[in-house]
């Protein structure tokens, strides 16, 4: 060994043997003033705080400090007049002593990778949880957060719109990632419950732009099928649109086709269309809280940019693509002005804007249903399938099936206290 290191590992043990760590955990009713008294005792004996963390359900508190304190007399003093204080309190205190190995295997755990779960539902069940924490065992992850995002449930009163969405933050070694989200596909399937998996990096944590298809997704319809219905061609419309949202016929082919239908159809019934659209739940609240925290909006669509530029100005979107509708002397004409929005050109335009704004692409956010989205899906930060057929679902990032479109927010990690502050 090098001698000029010795004195200082000498006094580096010397440090060790005279310092003791403990645990001390602390559970009863919650009250003001608490772990300021607590930590007042602690600075008496000029203990160091290692780590500090609170929770409270239904005013139960279970509060964890983390401190070293001197060996001898002070360790024995401090943990008696912490006691003496929780018996003050009226609340339970219980030490545990942590060895100086075990410290230091807690702190190299900090360089493991970080991710985050997100659990959705109109209601959680204790089998739903289960599942979920099961899969994260078995790969000997560590949890190191539970946290509730949605606001507290009565029992009593009826929810107009239950929703349900818990936050798990883990931490450890993913070595099949695919493998790891198949399970939780599989236990969305089996238990009708959304799973969101996510790294937790700089970008989760930073998203800046979130783009939308507008058919089944903000709205809830397809236009292009109100309208052939109301040209008369309804049942011929719906077979294509139907075919081409599950990926089994080239979306450009089956735009053309359908355009052609609808010749004749008079612009007035645009109109009455538009101011009729059934805003799908959730919409309004996300739109109203993204604006509120900054991030900008688009509506990245294969149907028509006049509903779009309507729920531009209705919900206060930032960009509108779509197709623009040939219309001369007050009727369709069947054709189209510009390049089809099929799913190559949503990406594209999903890109463009983010070069716009100044925005990484791993710090965009898409949304959609059909087969024509998956592209934008997978080009984004976070793709999010919404209430989608099963073929988007199986090749989307995350998806949304058992709430409203607000349940963006709870992916982003939002509580309902940030969602509805503007309320």
């Amino acid at each position: 060994m090098n001698k000029s290191k010795e004195p200082i590992l000498k006094e580096l043990e010397n440090n060790i043997m005279s310092n003791e760590i403990f645990l001390m955990n602390i559970s009863g009713q919650d009250k003001p003033g608490l772990t300021s008294s607590l930590t007042n005792v602690l600075g008496q004996y000029d203990a160091k705080i290692l780590d500090i963390g609170q929770a409270n359900i239904h005013d139960t508190l279970s509060l964890g400090i983390l401190f070293e304190i001197q060996s001898g007399a002070n360790s024995a003093s401090v943990l008696k007049d912490l006691l003496f204080k929780s018996y003050e309190l009226g609340i339970t205190a219980k030490f545990s002593p942590i060895t100086s190995e075990n410290y230091e295997n807690w702190v190299n755990l900090q360089g493991k990778d970080r991710y985050i779960i997100t659990i959705l539902g109109e209601k959680l069940s204790a089998e739903q949880i289960s599942k979920v924490t099961e899969v994260i065992s078995e790969r000997n992850l560590n949890i190191d957060a539970i946290k509730r995002l949605t606001g507290r449930t009565s029992l009593i009163k009826k929810e107009e719109y239950p929703r349900a969405s818990i936050q798990l933050s883990i931490r450890g070694k993913i070595d099949n990632k695919q493998g790891f989200t198949e399970r939780f596909m599989q236990i969305s399937r089996d238990l009708d419950v959304d799973i969101a998996f996510q790294e937790d990096n700089i970008f989760r944590r930073n998203r800046r732009l979130v783009c939308f298809d507008m058919d089944s997704t903000l709205i809830q319809t397809e236009v292009i099928d109100e309208l052939a219905e109301l040209a008369g061609v309804g049942q011929e419309v719906k077979a294509i649109t139907e075919s081409a949202m599950q990926g089994d016929i080239d979306f450009n082919e089956s735009f053309k086709q359908r355009m052609k239908l609808l010749k004749g159809l008079s612009e007035a019934v645009l109109h009455d269309v538009a101011v009729n659209l059934p805003i799908t739940k959730g919409a309004k609240r996300l739109i109203d809280t993204l604006k509120t925290y900054g991030f900008k909006t688009a509506i990245l669509s294969g149907g028509f940019s006049y509903f779009g530029h309507f729920l531009q100005q209705k919900l206060g979107i930032d960009y509108v693509y779509a197709n623009q509708l040939e219309i001369k002397d007050g009727v369709l004409t069947g054709n189209y002005l510009g390049d089809i929005v099929d799913g190559n050109k949503k990406a594209e335009y999903l890109q463009e804007i983010a070069d716009k704004e100044g925005i990484d692409i791993a710090q965009t956010i898409a949304v959609g249903d059909g087969a024509n989205d998956l592209q934008m899906l997978n080009l984004a930060g976070l793709g999010i399938a919404f209430h989608a057929k099963p073929k988007v679902k199986d090749n989307a990032q995350s998806s949304i099936s058992s709430i409203g479109l607000d349940g963006v927010l709870y992916l982003l990690g939002y509580h309902d206290r940030h969602i509805d502050l503007m309320d």
